[in-house]
């Protein structure tokens, strides 16, 4: 196989996946920070934890927004009955030795600085891809099946 060959497909793959690889860099990025979660008084907006859904489990469920206030636990550390472990866990005091390490913390900035490449990156290759092919339409197609196919998916 000749490397114009090799370009090419590389060029029309590329096209194909780059909405999804935006798609997962995007959510991806949001959750490093556990901003798809509600914690400590923030509630994250409800699409953004419906593209968590979609990123994490390939649903666009409606599930339930955090509006409601999680259980309590009391001074004891334990939370009201009937409520779930996890809830309990959650609801429970926070000590100090919950906060991550220093290098826990530069990992997460760093994957936030990969995440923001690879949007970077994808978006040049795009526009290197749809500016620089003579099959201008197969090159469009290519980006558009590879939007409405993962979209149409979830609808149906």
């Amino acid at each position: 196989m000749s490397m114009t060959t090799i370009r090419q497909w590389h060029s029309y793959l590329g096209l194909f996946i780059a909405p999804s690889v935006l798609f997962f860099a995007l959510t991806g990025s949001l959750q490093i920070f556990s901003l798809h979660e509600a914690h400590d008084g923030y509630k994250p907006l409800a699409i953004i934890e419906k593209l968590a859904k979609v990123h994490k489990d390939q649903v666009f469920a409606a599930g339930h927004h955090h509006d409601a206030e999680a259980p309590v636990a009391d001074s004891t550390g334990t939370a009201p009955p009937g409520t779930s472990p996890a809830v309990a866990a959650e609801s429970a005091p926070a000590d100090d030795d919950d906060k991550p390490a220093l290098p826990t913390v530069l990992l997460k900035y760093f994957f936030l600085l990969v995440a923001l490449c690879l949007m970077l990156s994808t978006a040049f290759g795009l526009w290197m891809a749809l500016k620089y092919t003579r099959r201008k339409r197969l090159a469009w197609t290519l980006l558009i099946a590879g939007t409405v196919i993962p979209v149409g998916l979830l609808i149906i």
